[in-house]
């Protein structure tokens, strides 16, 4: 019999808290899309479901009646709310809540999930997207709020407040409706944008195919025409040059100038500033001298350089031409705020009655602008013989602002099918006199049907950057789609907007991979922009240094200009921090899954691992592919997740399960890159169907060190399949490959070697147990190599090791465990970050993991020593090596290790040329012991098992 849910006796204390929120700026491992995840604590209200607290629903659809029409999980209209009624748990109706509360600032969300966080009752994964990141992480935290007041009835909570507020901020940070409609436009054309302010600067397309807007100003949009087009003056003498109609006009500096101006132009005339815009500071039909001298007044105040231009008055209706791109795209007639009288009301309440109008906002916020009734619309209705408290007649217009802008209220009534083939060539002209890409010419005429050369008129101003929202949201009329030749203008059709992009993720090997792949597209002639863990790198230049594999420094690749081809080293944190820097990856590299970063930010398990790598391999478009990694299982099972090809790459030889399965995967038309053994060694070979192309011997690849390195002969592999799904030809890849090496130039801190007084050292990042178990073969097979080819005999091996101080106990255990089998010395190191561990503590456990294996069969390691300070320990390194030897240094600060290297190199060079064979006294390991105790590090020897 299933257990009764409890009933609440009373009020109930609101409970539900945010633990957590992360923002989701591209791909993530919940959703494919940008996303808000929150991390919410039910407390007590876990065992309170929706229908177990009195009126709960009844209350919340009051509040909030759209969420009728969420379908939930059920698929149909009025589906959330039978959930809500057969009880559901309060995380997922924050959910709801936060995409309706979205729904109300007018963002068109439907997506979200919610999930219990494993291992914690009580907890939940709540998930939904957004439009806009503050507006979203808003609507959370109100969301909340709004579950405990109805949980609570909490009478201070004034949820009608609350929302408005909310939709105040919504409408601040939202784009303007002239921006809003090119960008919706560039998204219908899968052009991706970047939005680069809190404004409306706005990157259209990546790299090198960017353009950017800000509002209707584009990239093409000349800083000459805009300066023109603001010096009012300058652009009347241009267009009455051109013999394009215009008023008579002066400019003036003082009050009694302006007086003298409209003396000699004739009254009635127009008083405006000389570089204003959106209608401020226009003054118009004055009819005397005391007009003209307060209207000065008026426009000198929103004039920047204290200029007024004096013109002769044009009557006749308000029209805006919008040219673009040289041609007449829309017509809007422009009538200035009003209210119309009904017999019953007075001016005053028609204003308000016309202001809640829900199209109506505050500026630029609403396709339409909010009448102001200030001290020059109080003085206007005056003059038309009403007071604000007065009735107009039924029918009367009753204006409030002279001018027709928008922004003062105004409303539009489309012309363009009306518009006289004369007046749309003159405004087409006007707009290439001053050479502006997009222009609004102001047209006062009669009848914008009739020729203006013969019924009068003229064109009043030129603006820049004119807004749309007129045309695009006519009070009266249709519509015009006028941002479609403005993306037009900036991405002529068939032109490209994306720069191709390669993701390259994996446990061990990424940062590898993804130098090769771009070493092979520099080779042909492209400018690859590529993060790393070392930083970011444009055209092999370091740009910025630090670890720059996360979603942000994605980004700061696709903004550069001079990018044409982009690859992005993808690392775990980053996917869960923010998602992915961007909406999709036309190629996807997944090298590998292993044990590292486990017991972090809720991944536990290596399936969990796998699922965060694979946030890349479901981010391929249906035409892109996926290089997977076959030899993996974790890595295979991906395919499933990807919408496009997959490439395979493996290691293993003819006739094994996992080859078998690669083979058949070609027979079916598939591609793979895979090893061909033959008597003269190893072949890499790219197949395509039942075509077999050969690549490179892995002996001859500088990167392989003659094939004995398998973990860069399977990264060169990675790096064939990805180059090959990106386009580039076989010699292309294989110069590329040919060309690539460890050399501290093209991969520092990856397999750098450099001789130190004839011992071969080799800087490397490694820094888990699966890196250190394949760097470890690689040192049996290159010693045993080297020992054979020169009859050396046994060659002593020391290492230097550490991890990272995040990582599990049993994890850095494991590290000093693997490294004890390959291994004659091993000295153990810390990084400068610990990660919040104390210090010591680290190298301390990966020395007992080295202790652990000490004295067992096959296990090389006789002596463990403990050097925290990285320097010194390399020190100690080469103190320990003879002539012959191999030292390891797994590194954190790679370039102060290999300017140390070189330091060692350059005094060894020198003693040589000398003559003097005497070694430096620097390198005695018990001096250098003696240094690193007096310096406050600690270094502990322990001797090997007798």
């Amino acid at each position: 019999m299933a257990a009764e849910r409890p009933t609440p006796t009373g009020p109930l204390a609101p409970e539900l808290t945010i633990l957590e929120s992360r923002v989701y700026r591209g791909g993530n491992v919940w959703s494919y899309t940008p996303a808000i995840h929150l991390v919410v604590d039910l407390g007590v209200l876990e065992g309170y479901p929706s229908d177990s607290i009195p009126d709960f629903t009844d209350r919340l659809l009051e509040l909030l009646p759209g969420l009728e029409n969420h379908t939930c999980s059920l698929g149909v209209k009025g589906g959330f709310v039978q959930r809500l009624r057969e009880g559901t748990w309060l995380g997922h109706v924050a959910e709801h809540v936060a995409l309706q509360l979205q729904q109300e600032a007018g963002h068109d969300l439907r997506r979200g999930k919610t999930r219990a966080v494993k291992g914690e009752p009580g907890r939940y994964n709540v998930v939904y997207d957004y439009a806009d990141e503050q507006v979203g992480l808003a609507a959370g935290r109100l969301a909340v709020r709004l579950v405990n007041h109805l949980v609570e009835s909490d009478e201070d909570f004034d949820f009608t407040a609350e929302l408005d507020a909310f939709l105040r901020r919504a409408q601040r940070t939202a784009f303007g409706p002239s921006t809003a409609a090119i960008i919706e436009e560039a998204v219908s054309r899968d052009i991706p944008y970047i939005r680069l302010n809190s404004a409306s600067l706005v990157q259209l397309g990546q790299g090198v195919h960017a353009q950017r807007i800000r509002a209707t100003m584009t990239s093409r949009t000349g800083a000459l025409a805009v300066d023109l087009a603001g010096d009012k003056d300058m652009t009347t003498r241009l267009l009455a040059s051109a013999g394009l109609p215009v008023p008579k006009q002066e400019t003036v500096r003082s009050a009694d100038a302006a007086v003298a101006a409209a003396r000699r132009i004739g009254y009635p005339v127009v008083v405006k500033p000389l570089d204003g815009n959106h209608g401020r500071g226009v003054v118009l039909n004055l009819q005397d001298d005391a007009g003209v001298m307060a209207a000065f007044t008026v426009a000198e105040s929103e004039s920047r350089r204290g200029h007024v231009v004096v013109e002769s008055f044009i009557s006749g209706r308000d029209y805006r031409c919008l040219i673009i791109g040289g041609r007449m795209r829309a017509i809007a007639e422009r009538v200035p705020a009003h209210v119309v009288g009904d017999g019953l009301h007075t001016v005053a309440e028609l204003v308000e009655t016309t202001n809640a109008d829900p199209r109506r906002g505050v500026g630029h916020e609403k396709v339409l602008t909010r009448i102001r009734v200030d001290e020059a619309a109080v003085a206007l209705v005056a003059e038309q013989g009403f007071a604000l408290d007065d009735v107009p007649p039924e029918g009367t217009m009753v204006k409030l602002a002279l001018t027709g802008n928008m922004s003062t209220g105004g409303i539009s009534v489309d012309r363009t099918v009306e518009a006289h083939p004369d007046n749309v060539e003159v405004a087409e002209e006007a707009a290439q006199m001053i050479g502006l890409d997009i222009a609004g010419i102001d047209f006062i005429c009669p009848d914008i049907a009739l020729p203006v050369r013969e019924t009068g008129g003229a064109i009043c101003e030129v603006n820049a950057a004119p807004g749309f929202r007129m045309h695009t949201h006519p009070t009266v009329g249709e519509p015009q789609f006028i941002a479609r030749p403005v993306v037009d203008l900036l991405f002529p059709p068939g032109s490209p907007s994306r720069v191709p992009i390669v993701a390259v993720t994996g446990t061990n090997g990424k940062t590898t991979t993804a130098r090769m792949i771009a070493h092979i597209f520099k080779g042909l002639g492209r400018k690859v922009g590529m993060t790393s863990t070392d930083g970011i790198v444009i055209d092999e230049r370091l740009v910025y240094k630090a670890d720059a594999s996360g979603p942000r420094s994605a980004r700061m690749v696709l903004q550069n200009p001079r990018v044409d081809f982009a690859v992005m080293e993808v690392a775990r944190g980053g996917i869960l921090r923010e998602g992915l820097g961007y909406d999709r990856n036309d190629v996807a590299v997944v090298t590998n899954v292993a044990p590292d970063h486990l017991g972090l930010k809720g991944i536990d398990t290596l399936e969990q691992l796998a699922d965060v790598k694979a946030v890349v391999v479901e981010a391929v478009p249906r035409d892109g592919f996926a290089v997977l990694n076959a030899d993996d299982p974790l890595v295979r099972r991906m395919r499933r997740r990807c919408s496009g090809g997959i490439v395979w790459f493996s290691l293993e030889p003819p006739g094994t399960t996992v080859r078998d399965f690669v083979d058949a995967a070609c027979r079916r038309g598939g591609r793979a890159v895979v090893l061909e053994p033959t008597d003269r060694g190893e072949m890499i070979v790219i197949r395509h169907g039942r075509r077999s192309m050969q690549l490179a011997w892995t002996h001859l690849l500088p990167a392989t060190f003659g094939g004995t390195a398998r973990f860069n002969v399977a990264n060169a592999m990675a790096a064939a399949g990805a180059a090959f799904a990106a386009g580039a030809g076989l010699h292309e890849i294989r110069q590329g490959l040919r060309t690539f090496s460890t050399s501290y130039y093209l991969s520092p801190g990856r397999m750098n070697q450099i001789n130190v007084g004839n011992v071969d050292v080799f800087v490397d990042y490694c820094h888990n147990a699966p890196g250190m178990r394949v760097l470890g073969e690689f040192v049996d097979r290159y010693t045993d190599q080297k020992a054979g080819q020169a009859d050396l005999g046994r060659i002593s091996r020391i290492g230097m090791i550490a991890t990272a101080g995040d990582r599990r106990d049993e994890d850095m255990r494991e590290l000093g465990s693997v490294a004890a089998a390959h291994f004659d010395v091993i000295v153990v190191r810390e990084d400068k970050r610990l990660r919040g561990r104390p210090r010591g503590e680290c190298a301390e456990l990966v020395a007992e993991g080295v202790r652990s294996r000490m004295g067992e069969d096959g296990v090389r390691c006789r002596q463990v020593e403990v050097v925290l300070d990285e320097v010194a320990a390399v020190r100690n390194c080469l103190a320990r090596a003879n002539p012959g030897d191999v030292v390891v240094l797994c590194v954190d600060q790679h370039a102060q290790v290999v300017h140390e290297l070189e330091q060692r190199t350059s005094a060894a060079q020198a003693g040589a040329r000398s003559g003097d064979g005497v070694a430096d006294p620097d390198l005695d390991p018990r001096e250098l012991q003696s240094e690193a105790q007096a310096t406050g590090e600690e270094a502990a020897a322990e001797p090997a098992p007798a």
